[in-house]
């Protein structure tokens, strides 16, 4: 039997993204998503319009996707509910979200030079994907975009790649799942997620900002 609940969050199992912009001021923000869905070569993400990330992709168009493995659900959380803004806005305020300039250091996360595109990589994330937004799509309900990025290039650890070949091994990759705003690793619940204590609205595709 089925029931019509009414479904605030239509998170039903998504990977948890560290998407890296670059500020005006040349330093970078990072803000963990879960939108996120991959095509070939492209990368279609979804976010909240009065981000400090969505304002980044706009003006600088380049990011890196940073892919955390389900271990680094701490770094990840302990930055969920802030924002690069320092204007927070006041619906966010009210969800209990705070300004934090640099929340790479708040993640204890290292910044890592990419090679083709200005914001930096997450060192502990073993995949990182280098792109420039290539189109952007505004969601009929307003409020949120959807971001085309044209992958330029991969990184990925090592020791996730099948030797020999250029795929990686699913048996050893553990990627960090949102679903319903709980973080899932390996099929359990790995971490109680932060956003869900304050944060029951629509969601508009990002967990951070």
């Amino acid at each position: 039997m089925h029931v019509v609940p009414g479904l605030k969050v239509l998170y039903f199992g998504t990977p948890v993204v560290l998407i890296s912009t670059l500020n005006e001021d040349g330093t970078a923000n990072l803000a963990p998503m879960s939108s996120a869905w991959w095509l070939g070569q492209t990368a279609i993400i979804g976010m909240g319009d009065r981000s400090r990330t969505a304002g980044n992709l706009l003006r600088e168009r380049e990011c890196v996707l940073n892919l955390p493995h389900s271990a680094l659900v701490d770094a990840v959380d302990r930055i969920a509910m802030t924002t690069g803004r320092p204007d927070v806005p006041e619906g966010k305020a009210a969800q209990g979200y705070r300004h934090v300039a640099d929340k790479f250091a708040l993640g204890g996360l290292t910044e890592q030079a990419s090679d083709l595109v200005g914001p930096p990589r997450a060192a502990e994330c073993p995949i990182q994907l280098e792109g420039r937004v290539a189109g952007t799509h505004r969601l009929g309900g307003g409020g949120a975009t959807a971001y085309e990025i044209e992958i330029l290039r991969t990184h990925v650890d090592a020791d996730l790649v099948v030797p020999g070949t250029a795929y990686v091994d699913p048996l050893k990759w553990d990627p960090l799942i949102m679903k319903f705003c709980e973080f899932f690793g390996s099929g359990v619940n790995v971490h109680p997620s932060r956003l869900a204590e304050g944060w029951r609205m629509p969601a508009l595709g990002h967990i951070g900002t």
